[in-house]
């Protein structure tokens, strides 16, 4: 992990259209399928490269994704992209009947996921992605922190047969990891700063802002460990449970409804192994609503997604803690 003195910023759609130009190189079956939304997802880089592995099907999600499968049974891996408002929220049917049901090699990255979509409002800020992707049998799901996390689970991704689906942010966002390989694999998560009092594991955006709110607890006297969830689904249910064993109380946070998101996913593992209280800091089971990139943090801040907000989260859940 990167040090505070170090911290900068940096595209996770950027780091998506180089890791694919550079897998591309040296394996052809990777192809990709847009949908008039490729200069956006930077998925044009690819696309130039190889003009011939690039297929944009235009405004027709379902379509894309039925292509896409079309494509992994002809023996392609095929990366389908386009925002997380049209994929899934246009096509989870296609989805799981010509993906997951048959298991196809078919990988969606969708982008503009959460309230940082900002101008586009309330019918473009899918908060609901999730909860639908974790459901379906054989999907696996992944909210990276950064860019560099972006690099390392697409290469995963190529080499782990079958579907899954990656949400990037809109906006760049801070870089969390220094550039290992090591850091990152399927189905774990990163403790990204230990602690003793209380947990908080976060995925995507609001990694960056975990790391805040320890650093705000920290001059309360609180210990408090930050995970980078990134793997939703399969989730790191040994590392779960090993924070409630340890700490005793934990907070999640997500740029998401917290019905059936992380929040659901990290209380399912607490209740099933070994139960503390949990408070989930996401969308409280509302719209969102618009706002301009200069208001995004306004916008943040309104609906609780803050590193105060955070660190109230974790003084409250520790209250109710028997550690």
């Amino acid at each position: 992990m990167l040090s505070s003195s170090e911290k900068k910023t940096a595209d996770m759609r950027g780091a998506y259209g180089d890791a694919l130009v550079d897998l591309g190189k040296d394996d052809t079956r990777i192809v990709c399928v847009g949908g008039d939304t490729t200069d956006s997802l930077k998925t044009k880089k690819f696309g130039d490269k190889f003009p011939e592995r690039m297929f944009n099907v235009g405004i027709a999600e379902a379509n894309l994704v039925s292509v896409a499968a079309g494509l992994a049974i002809a023996g392609k891996i095929a990366f389908a992209s386009t925002y997380a408002a049209f994929i899934p929220g246009r096509c989870v049917d296609q989805i799981r009947n010509a993906i997951c049901y048959p298991h196809l090699d078919v990988k969606l990255v969708v982008s503009h996921g959460g309230l940082t979509v900002g101008p586009d409002g309330a019918s473009h800020q899918q908060i609901e992605d999730i909860a639908s992707m974790r459901a379906i049998p054989n999907m696996r799901v992944l909210i990276p922190s950064d860019a560099v996390a972006v690099k390392h689970l697409i290469r995963m991704m190529v080499n782990t047969q079958g579907p899954f689906y990656m949400r990037l942010a809109r906006p760049s966002s801070e870089v969390i990891y220094a550039d290992s390989a090591d850091s990152f694999a399927i189905g774990r998560g990163n403790i990204l700063q230990d602690g003793t009092d209380a947990t908080i594991i976060a995925c995507g955006l609001l990694v960056g802002r975990a790391l805040d709110a320890a650093r705000l607890l920290r001059e309360k006297g609180i210990s408090c460990r930050v995970v980078d969830m990134f793997s939703i689904k399969p989730v790191d249910k040994d590392l779960i449970s090993r924070c409630a064993r340890e700490t005793g109380a934990i907070v999640t946070a997500e740029e998401h409804n917290i019905v059936g998101g992380l929040g659901g996913a990290t209380s399912e593992v607490v209740c099933e192994t070994y139960p503390v209280p949990v408070r989930r800091v996401g969308v409280n089971d509302r719209f969102g609503e618009s706002a301009r990139d200069e208001e995004i943090d306004t916008l943040l801040e309104q609906y609780g997604l803050t590193a105060a907000e955070m660190a109230k989260a974790v003084i409250e859940v520790r209250s109710r803690s028997r550690k």
